[in-house]
């Protein structure tokens, strides 16, 4: 219960920084727990003060941001395509979480000495990953400077921080082709960004936690086969009759907007439908199970995880 707490209040804080807009690394203690709500004494249980915790809540983000992109990189042995797997689940992460998302990419930018610190650290270890091109640029070409890796990281942030910044409502996988051609321009030339520029994301294929699936369902409604997809139905699935509440806890999935938009697609879908549907007491909690097509679906990814 005290992990689910503290979870819930490094949500608060980031959504309390989103509230902010620009200046959202300054959020204060007081916002926080307007958005918890809770009292300061129960946040003082867990953090020493607001720093500490929009530390935590960064590093909360970083965790859950690096396990999806790292599993989508690793899998991939070439470095350009690996480039593009990792980066395909970044930008899913940004719109599968904003609000963690923009505290990682923007308003960590505005936090205290250590978050500043922890930022640029993780910045010097993307930095490097991208470095790597280097050893697929051709003989005959002239070797990149030392930084360049640096300043590519730093123009992909910068042009994510200010699509972040600009409009909170539009997503960001948009952006891929840009910024897949902006990695690749230094390191293999201007034939591979121009053509790099036009391709779109690769399908979801790496789920984590030993799950896979590929492209999108569509069948009246569009549903993303993403992580987070995978995780309610398989939440549903090993839960049947789970409320929102209890999906979302079982799925990882703090944000209840987030989960009540994602159950809505999901049953849009006919994936999933509620026990009862039709006959439920008025103002009862949800309580929900996978449809015969959801349970296929289900079925479908974790075969395609088996051979992957």
């Amino acid at each position: 219960m005290q992990d689910k707490q503290r979870t819930r209040i490094l949500q608060a804080i980031a959504e309390a920084a989103c509230a902010r807009g620009i200046d959202g690394g300054s959020v204060t203690t007081a916002e926080t727990v307007a958005y918890a709500g809770i009292s300061e004494e129960t946040f003082f249980e867990f953090f020493a003060d607001r720093d500490e915790c929009l530390l935590a809540a960064f590093e909360l983000a970083l965790a859950r941001v690096r396990k999806r992109v790292m599993t989508a990189y690793d899998a991939e042995p070439r470095w350009l395509d690996a480039i593009k797997a990792g980066l395909a689940e970044l930008l899913r992460y940004l719109d599968d979480e904003p609000a963690f998302g923009r505290l990682l990419i923007a308003y960590s930018m505005s936090g205290g000495e250590q978050l500043l610190r922890r930022r640029a650290e993780v910045l010097t270890a993307l930095a490097e990953v991208v470095d790597r091109g280097r050893h697929e640029a051709a003989e005959d070409r002239q070797q990149p400077a030392a930084v360049t890796g640096e300043g590519v990281v730093g123009a992909v942030i910068a042009v994510l921080q200010n699509q972040l910044l600009r409009d909170a409502s539009s997503g960001v996988l948009e952006l891929f082709g840009a910024l897949v051609s902006i990695i690749a321009l230094p390191y293999l030339g201007v034939g591979v960004a121009r053509r790099e520029l036009v391709r779109p994301a690769p399908p979801v294929r790496v789920f984590g936690s030993g799950l896979a699936a590929t492209g999108t369902l569509r069948d009246g409604e569009d549903v993303r086969l993403t992580y987070r997809t995978a995780q309610v139905l398989i939440a549903i699935a090993d839960y049947p009759g789970a409320s929102n509440r209890e999906v979302a806890d079982h799925a990882g999935i703090v944000d209840q907007g987030q989960i009540s938009k994602l159950l809505g697609r999901l049953q849009g879908a006919e994936l999933i439908a509620k026990i009862g549907d039709g006959r439920a007491t008025r103002g009862a909690p949800n309580s929900w199970r996978l449809t015969e097509r959801g349970e296929s679906l289900l079925r479908r990814i974790r075969r395609e995880a088996s051979r992957s």
